[in-house]
């Protein structure tokens, strides 16, 4: 049982803190000690998820005056003063005052396993198992021992309310180590409500539904090591849900009083006044009467001495109730006046209830357990006179507000509705006469319409239809009668979803991803807001796509996983308690977009007194943003100060840097720049000295113009010929040891390279042309060789020299003109003399003679030649001056014997007729192949009857392949078919088997 719902006049608790010591003093104060306060009890300290306790009995036996027990005195702390040290409370332990005993107990538990402790105990009357366990850790001096076993121990103590679930957990150092689990020295078996798990290291021990049998010591055994802990359980406080009336009685009526708390088997105390009745004295006239979570208080015969107020504590709430009476006196002159007592006009009579008594002068007219109806004008008429007294007993009940609003209570008088719901408020009223009932919020009166009151007898019901966020605000229920009035205060709070969160807006991209910002909503619902949730599409799409599926807190959130170049949008939902704002507008479209990485090999390519020429090659990565141009920029050696070298964007990857400090070490790097900004920087690796150096020229002839160049006439010439040398070498042209006529030739120098151009090349182009480079007395030459070359003239003399057989030889001289080239073959062809038509013979024939076979016996043939070089064959063929005649010889043609193969044969099939099965309606044939001659004469049957001319089927007869093709056949067609080919050396016969299936029907 709590005892901190049960402070007050009996239990006075007292809590003090010494700011010097820091330290916290709690007292307990039982004033005017009953029995009933004997038993255990426990102090038990909590701070975050850490928790002690210590325990403690306190006796309660007859006062003795030579001695007075001073429980305070019990709460001493050990080893220090007043305000130091830990509290010790083993001054109350029940133990025998023989200090032979107790030292000789204490031996013995120091040397006993600790499975004997409860044994021990029970043996020597010690009750605080707990206490005892406890004073024996502080009086054994244990080892500071580093634990092999585990690698993180069980806290000291743990917490854990009652009917709750508690895990105890240790890490062990051997993943494949076993645990064992005790309670109290006992070790504990798997259980639905002990659950042991291992996990890895972890060890962890479950206990579900915790009950106070469950306080207890409790300890993990791997091996030979061991770590201890203590279970403490809380047992919630017990609370009064039904409160007790008040009651008003005839005296020697029965009375029972009664009351539900919140569990069953909770402890009631009962009280009359300041005085506790008892339930173990017998004479009493009370009776106890306790049904489950019902508890009743019972007088059988009620009297004056019970009227008064009743009291009824548990461990967590109090209630009362009083017993009334009304009473009318009046004093009359002479004793011996006798009278009577009426009420409206009809005499009293007197009662159980009503008692009339006549004591001397004075007359009284009381009545017991006053009741509404006892409410009206009472008279008392004095016998033989004409006189009278009144007096009016009104039954006034002040008016009274019970709130009853549990369920919809977060704190003391605040109501918590969600906007769109219904609010029904009942409160009960009591007073008499009825109360009047008034509903206001500020100066406004609510009584009918969405917001209305609906007032009945003893209730009054406060409405809301579909609560908005103007409902929200104090509302005063005031209830007032003639006995007086009562208010009470309401808050009524109206939680709705947030508002959408606003401006939403993009801060910064990069390459897939983004930053979104946006501001809290203006309204939060009136719950405080959990957090966000974001979504996010492709510009121009409806489907949303949702970023986080947990809350997230901050308002700047970094999106991932975008595509580069494509336009999105986001927006955002705000979270409360109540649910899911709406959205918020979506934001500016923005793209995830990034710098290009870097330029890559940047070079020095020139370097003179006043300028510095740069190369580089295009970044790596450029992605969809693309690449707008560079900056290049310099700055002084030993300076940071970085000075652009163009205001424009380059396009092309060199750049000349100029109005240069002459001898100066200059730093430079180029920045790509597109939409994103700029990219990381190319540096150049050591600074640059701003000074012309002197380069010895030289000619880097390319490789094909380092043998013949040849070119034919009219094409044109374009010679490139690179050098390098500094300051810029002087470049001169020779032909033939002669200096070149520009008006033939066209020469063009520049600092790095020098060209000859020829637009179209003649033969007297051709030539050795010289290069010369100077530099002062440096020089360096080349030659190249030129050739202009042109189609040859074609070859002389050609003629037969000989002819025999199938055979002609040719001979002919080379041409006259060569073509400025050297001749690399011939091309032979012939023709007959009757066709004139040309036939080529040879092709590139390197010699200047060849034999021409294959000529046909009889014929006269004709010879041509043309002469071939680089550029082709000369226009021109040169004819032989003579011509070859191939002569017939005596030949005669004898005619080989030929005997006709006889190709008659019986009729036999190649292929036969397959089985088949096919599905009724669907056309199908069947075929075979048969061989045969004289063509032999195909049947076709079915059956072994012969198919006649039915047009249900086509015959057909393909050079011995034969098909029966059958239209939509039915079930009839079903059977067995065989195809006959019959001629005057025989017959032969195939047969196959036709299935036909019907549809399957589907009802």
């Amino acid at each position: 049982m709590d005892l901190g719902s049960k402070a007050g006049k009996h239990i006075q608790l007292k809590e003090s803190y010494d700011r010097n010591t820091k330290i916290y003093t709690y007292e307990m104060k039982i004033v005017k000690v009953v029995q009933g306060d004997a038993g255990g009890y426990r102090c038990e300290v909590s701070a975050k998820d850490k928790c002690d306790s210590c325990t403690f009995e306190i006796t309660v036996e007859a006062a003795e005056q030579e001695e007075q027990a001073d429980i305070l005195s019990a709460f001493k702390r050990a080893d220090a003063g007043e305000d130091e040290g830990e509290l010790d409370f083993s001054a109350l332990l029940k133990a025998k005052p023989e200090p032979e005993l107790e030292i000789d107990v204490w031996e013995l538990l120091k040397s006993a396993h600790p499975s004997e402790y409860e044994k021990i105990a029970f043996q020597y009357g010690i009750t605080d198992l707990r206490g005892m366990l406890k004073r024996l850790k502080k009086m054994k001096v244990v080892e500071p021992k580093v634990s092999e076993a585990f690698l993180r121990r069980l806290e000291s103590a743990y917490s854990v309310n009652k009917g709750k679930k508690i895990v105890l957990s240790v890490e062990v150092t051997d993943p494949n180590a076993e645990a064992k689990w005790l309670k109290n020295g006992q070790e504990i078996k798997p259980s639905a409500k002990y659950i042991m798990e291992s996990n890895g290291n972890i060890r962890t021990l479950t206990i579900n539904k915790c009950s106070l049998a469950d306080d207890a010591a409790y300890e993990c055994v791997v091996g030979t090591d061991k770590c201890f802990t203590e279970v403490f359980v809380k047992e919630p406080p017990v609370t009064i849900t039904k409160l007790l009336d008040d009651y008003q009685v005839v005296v020697g009526e029965r009375v029972e009083f009664e009351i539900e708390v919140s569990e069953e088997g909770a402890h009631v105390i009962w009280m009359f006044e300041d005085q506790e009745l008892s339930r173990d004295d017998k004479n009493s006239k009370y009776r106890f009467k306790k049904d489950g979570k019902r508890h009743c208080l019972i007088i059988q015969e009620a009297t004056i001495e019970d009227s008064g107020m009743y009291f009824v504590y548990t461990n967590g709430a109090l209630t009362s109730c009083l017993i009334k009476q009304a009473m009318f006196k009046c004093e009359v002159s002479d004793e011996k006046v006798t009278g009577k007592w009426f009420k409206d006009g009809v005499e009293v009579k007197a009662s159980d209830r009503i008692k009339i008594s006549h004591v001397g002068r004075i007359h009284r007219l009381t009545i017991d357990d006053v009741k509404p109806g006892d409410a009206g004008d009472y008279t008392f008429v004095p016998d033989g006179y004409a006189l009278s007294l009144s007096a009016k007993l009104n039954f006034l009940d002040p008016p009274k507000i019970h709130l009853d609003v549990a369920g919809n209570m977060v704190s003391q008088n605040t109501i918590i509705v969600v906007a769109g719901n219904k609010l029904r408020l009942d409160v009960e009223i009591t007073g008499e006469p009825a109360p009047t009932v008034c509903w206001m919020k500020g100066d406004k009166v609510h009584a009918e319409g969405r917001v209305r009151v609906e007032n009945r007898k003893d209730l009054s019901c406060f409405v809301i239809e579909g609560a908005e966020r103007e409902d929200e605000g104090n509302y005063t229920i005031t209830v007032t009668n003639p006995a007086g009035e009562d208010k009470a205060n309401l808050f009524i709070k109206i939680v709705d979803v947030p508002d959408p969160p606003e401006n939403v807006k993009c801060t910064g991209v990069g390459e897939d991803c983004a930053t979104i910002i946006w501001e809290p909503p203006k309204f939060d619902g009136g719950a405080p807001l959990k957090g966000y949730l974001m979504e996010r599409k492709k510009k121009g799409s409806s489907r949303w796509t949702k970023l986080n599926f947990d809350v997230y807190e901050n308002t700047t959130y970094e999106a991932k996983r975008m595509i580069e170049g494509i336009l999105y949008e986001m927006r955002v939902f705000a979270v409360n308690g109540i649910g899911i704002s709406a959205p918020s507008l979506n934001s500016k479209p923005f793209m995830p977009i990034a710098p290009t990485s870097e330029p890559t090999k940047l070079i020095v390519d020139d370097v003179t007194d006043t300028t510095c020429s740069l190369k580089w090659l295009a970044p790596e990565k450029i992605g969809a943003g693309g690449l707008d141009g560079y900056i290049i920029e310099f700055c002084k050696e030993g300076e940071t100060e970085w000075h652009p070298a163009n205001t424009d964007l380059v396009d092309r990857q060199s750049y000349t840097v100029r109005n240069l400090p002459t001898g100066e070490k200059m730093n430079f790097r180029v920045v790509a720049v597109n939409v994103a900004g700029r990219s990381p920087p190319a540096l150049l690796e050591q600074p640059v000295t701003v000074r012309e150096i002197m380069e010895h020229p030289k000619i880097r002839l390319p490789r094909e113009l380092r043998t013949k160049y040849i070119k034919r006439v009219g094409e044109k010439i374009n010679l490139v010929i690179p050098f390098q040398g500094k300051p810029r070498p002087v470049a001169t042209w020779l032909k033939d040891g002669q200096p070149v006529d520009e008006k033939k030739v066209g020469i063009r120098n520049s600092n790095v390279d020098s060209i000859l151009f020829i637009r179209s090349a003649e033969r007297e182009h051709s030539g050795k042309y010289t290069l010369i480079l100077k530099i002062e007395n440096m020089e360096d030459s080349a030659n190249i060789d030129i050739r202009i070359v042109d189609k040859p003239g074609p070859p002389t003399q050609v003629h037969v020299t000989d002819v025999w057989g199938f055979n002609a030889a040719l001979e002919w001289k080379p041409p006259k003109d060569d073509g400025n080239c050297e001749i690399t073959g011939y091309t032979i062809q012939k023709a007959d003399k009757k066709t004139q038509e040309w036939f080529t013979v040879y092709e590139h024939n390197r010699r200047t003679n060849c034999t021409v076979s294959d000529l046909v016996i009889g014929n006269e043939y004709m010879f041509r030649v043309y002469s071939e070089i680089l550029c082709g064959l000369s226009e021109d063929p040169c004819m032989s001056k003579n011509t070859a005649i191939v002569a017939k010889t005596g030949l005669e043609h004898k005619q080989a014997s030929y005997k006709e193969k006889d190709m008659n044969c019986a009729p036999k099939f190649t292929a036969p007729l397959v089985d088949r099965s096919v599905t009724i309606g669907y056309s199908m044939a069947i075929s075979c192949a048969v061989r045969g001659w004289p063509k032999p004469k195909i049947i076709w049957m079915k059956n072994k009857m012969i198919i006649g001319d039915d047009p249900k089927f086509l015959m057909q007869n393909n050079q011995g392949v034969l098909t029966l093709n059958i239209r939509k056949p039915s079930t009839f067609d079903s059977g067995k078919y065989s195809c006959k080919a019959v001629n005057d050396l025989g017959e032969d016969v195939v047969e196959c088997k036709l299935e036909i299936k019907g549809n399957l029907q589907v009802h």
